[in-house]
Formats: structure tokens, C-alpha cells, sequence
């Protein structure tokens, strides 16, 4: 498994275990952050699609799709971005800029994963 899809496979299972948490028991998750209960569907909307995410993700990185990594980079780049904009606009609580920070923590280790695969390919 190259460096970039371990990267991957790492972040995925994050977003799986997350996500699943999400959709079973979104209070308990919602409560170890300090975020107000709900009874909201759209909070397990929001598990179900971090789930799928996970599964692509890992399904990605048995398969070594290299594009769909560097996709993957730009994309969890953007989330610190839309979370860190919601909180300056009031729309949710300044601890989803800890999310937005594990995205681009992941983010950034792909990224230079990739750079470094890249030269093992090229030595080869």
C-alpha cells in the first residue's frame, strides 16, 4: 500500500467510525463536544453521508486511485474554510473548527504522501 493510500485508508476510517457514531447515538457524540442534543434527523443525515465519504474513501485506497487522492486533498481543504465561515457568521459553535482542522490535518498528509509516492514512482 503506497504512503498516500494509507493516508486515505487512515481518514476513511475516521469518517466511517464518525459517521457511524453520527447515525447511533448522535447525542453522546454531540454531548463529548460540548454541542446541544437534538432530535433533528439532519444530524444522522450528516453520519450517513460521512459514512458513505469513509467507505469511498477506503474503497479508494485498496484500489490505489491515485486522482481520486488528489481530489480528496482539494476537497477536505475546503471544510476548514465553510466551517470556519459558519462560525464567524453565527451559524454553528466554535468547535467545529476542530473538525475543519482534522480535515485539513488529513488534507495535508495526503498531499504530501502523494509528493513522496511520486518520487518512489519516478526512481523506479
Amino acid at each position: 500500500m503506497s504512503k498516500s493510500a494509507f493516508s486515505v485508508r487512515v481518514f476513511s476510517i475516521y469518517m466511517i467510525v464518525f459517521g457511524s457514531g453520527l447515525i447511533v447515538a448522535p447525542n453522546l457524540i454531540l454531548s463529548i463536544f460540548a454541542v446541544a442534543e437534538t432530535h433533528e434527523v439532519w444530524i444522522r443525515i450528516v453520519g450517513l453521508l460521512m459514512l458513505i465519504v469513509g467507505y469511498l474513501d477506503f474503497m479508494a485506497s485498496r484500489s490505489e486511485l491515485l486522482l481520486f487522492f488528489r481530489w480528496t486533498v482539494a476537497a477536505r481543504l475546503a471544510v476548514p474554510v465553510f466551517l470556519i465561515a459558519f462560525v464567524v457568521l453565527g451559524f454553528a459553535p466554535p468547535v467545529l473548527i476542530l473538525f475543519g482542522a482534522i480535515d485539513a490535518a488529513g488534507a495535508m498528509w495526503t498531499a504530501v504522501c502523494l509528493r513522496e509516492d511520486l518520487v518512489v514512482q519516478l526512481e523506479r
